[in-house]
């Protein structure tokens, strides 16, 4: 397969950016030592596109803005975590205003970076904006629920949510913005304080952010470093100073760096982590909704997503016939440029072609074959979707989370088989459930609700809307995050407790008429 050349439209050319700063404690700091070129597989000139260059931050950097950060908490005594909920509210709506100017600039970033489409470059930037409002707005919720006294046994309770200390944050290249902002935003919302280290790939788009990020908190809040994870994350946890590791990536990343915590015991963990979310079409189910719904759930962003459809199960009855259409329609797919706004655009990591062509070559050598003519067609910078038909359980393809475009395909004669591998799967995050007979549903339903959870009825796993809960069991999540969700996940329930007493009860009242306790309150926010 050749090489997709295009012309590059006017407003889409991009310009080196040199990214030559960093936000410690309330300051944009020059950093002055090595750096790292950042490369988008795009090609220009039959070469990759250099598009700036990052701070390759050491050590010394990372125990700075450690001590940032702790120091803004000052063990739940600083100005952030003791701020009225409705002042943290007005530096958050300051930030998202500031964030809004930075649009284009971001989008083009994403479309260079990480080869996401136009469309979905945008969809990211604008969900992540509502998903900022949506998220001032559930805190709202939270704090009017608090602003009230229960009585229980003689004892009256004011009962809020309060941080949890200094959050080591991580997000994914997929959703280097959204998912990023899904862990930060509502940590930071709480009263914890921050150090955020983009991924590898989509890492300079959080560079036109740097300074609404500075004029939007306090010092010390929001700290952000570039860089190598064993030189900035690993320090970082050595020094048992994180109270909450957040991190979207893949386990084997989030195990090794909380073993790096000495204290292991009061490390609090939000994790997104990896998934083979599996689709399982019955007998009875729509084919021509059911391939499209496929389609997008094995291919949206080239299947590189934590939700997408890692391996579908089909009855032999109809296994045939799906096959045949579900080749058709991956092979009318077309592969184009991020501007084009194609739905298949180049892969972002390198060397992902390579381990595409791996798994399909594993696989053909243990008795699968490539079902679709274009499957496995090679570029520079991309492997055409590869669907691969029957896939065994002695393949890595069935073994591993592919993140890529190729898709395993296994037939299947009872539905306990399909229920056992998912038992027996150390992944629990999503299925997709094709079919229409209720009586088949039902019992399918109770089963793999236990199994994993979300169970999605005729339509493919996706993460949104993002008020629903996004979790996983086994290898998959640990706690949950959504809107309502997230804003726990990042705090603890603590409260004032008070005998009822005449003495008790005229010191409460004349607390809350003082308004000189920004904990005790019962303010309604509007």
């Amino acid at each position: 397969m050749k090489n997709i050349i295009t012309e590059i439209p006017e407003e889409h050319k991009i310009k080196p950016l040199a990214c030559e700063e960093y936000l410690v404690n309330g300051q944009i700091k020059k950093w002055k030592g090595a750096t790292s070129e950042v490369f988008s597989v795009i090609q220009t000139d039959g070469e990759p596109t250099l598009l700036g260059t990052i701070p390759d931050m050491e050590t010394d950097s990372a125990l700075e803005a450690l001590d940032a950060a702790k120091t803004a908490f000052n063990r739940g005594q600083g100005l952030w975590p003791t701020m009225k909920v409705g002042e943290r509210l007005k530096c958050m709506e300051t930030f998202v205003e500031k964030m809004k100017l930075h649009r284009e600039e971001v989008v083009k970033l994403l479309m260079w970076e990480i080869c996401k489409n136009k469309s979905d470059s945008y969809k990211e930037f604008d969900r992540t904006i509502d998903y900022i409002y949506d998220t001032i707005e559930a805190y709202k919720d939270l704090d009017r629920t608090a602003a009230k006294f229960d009585k229980e046994g003689g004892i009256y309770a004011h009962i809020r949510r309060g941080p949890l200390g200094v959050v080591l944050c991580l997000g994914p290249y997929n959703y280097p913005l959204n998912e990023t902002f899904c862990l930060l935003i509502p940590a930071i919302i709480m009263g914890n304080t921050a150090i955020f280290k983009p991924a590898k790939h989509g890492v300079l788009l959080i560079a036109p952010l740097l300074k609404a990020f500075q004029e939007s908190f306090p010092p010390g809040v929001v700290n952000i470093l570039f860089g190598r994870g064993r030189k900035i994350a690993t320090p970082i946890m050595k020094t048992g100073l994180i109270d909450v590791l957040a991190l979207i990536g893949h386990s084997s990343s989030a195990v090794s760096l909380q073993d790096q915590h000495p204290n292991k015991n009061r490390l609090r963990l939000v994790l997104g982590l990896e998934a083979k979310n599996p689709g399982i079409i019955l007998p009875d189910a729509d084919l021509d909704h059911t391939i499209k719904e496929c389609i997008s759930g094995t291919l949206s962003y080239n299947g590189q997503r934590c939700t997408a459809l890692k391996v579908l199960y089909v009855h032999e009855s109809i296994v045939d016939e799906f096959n045949q259409q579900f080749a058709k329609a991956v092979d009318n797919l077309k592969l184009g440029m991020p501007w084009d706004d194609a739905f298949l655009t180049p892969l972002p990591e390198p060397t992902k072609p390579s381990y595409i062509q791996e798994l399909i070559k594993d696989a053909i050598d243990k008795g699968a074959k490539v079902i679709n003519k274009k499957g496995g067609q090679l570029t520079d910078n991309y492997s055409f979707p590869a669907i691969l038909y029957p896939v065994t359980e002695d393949m890595k393809l069935y073994q591993e989370e592919q993140f890529g475009p190729v898709i395993p395909i296994i037939p299947y004669k009872e539905i306990d088989e399909p229920l056992d591998a998912m038992a027996a799967s150390e992944y629990g995050q999503q299925v997709s459930l094709f079919g229409r007979d209720v009586s088949r549903l039902a019992p399918l339903v109770d089963t793999l609700a236990n199994l994993v959870c979300r169970v999605n009825l005729n339509s493919a796993c996706q993460r949104g809307p993002d008020v629903y809960p996004f979790t996983g069991r086994k290898n998959s999540a640990v706690s949950t995050l959504s809107v309502h969700d997230a804003l726990r996940s990042f705090s603890i329930r603590t409260f004032l407790a008070s005998k009822d007493t005449p003495s008790n009860n005229e010191i409460l009242e004349r607390l809350l008429n003082s308004e000189k306790s920004n904990f005790v309150s019962t303010d309604y926010l509007l």
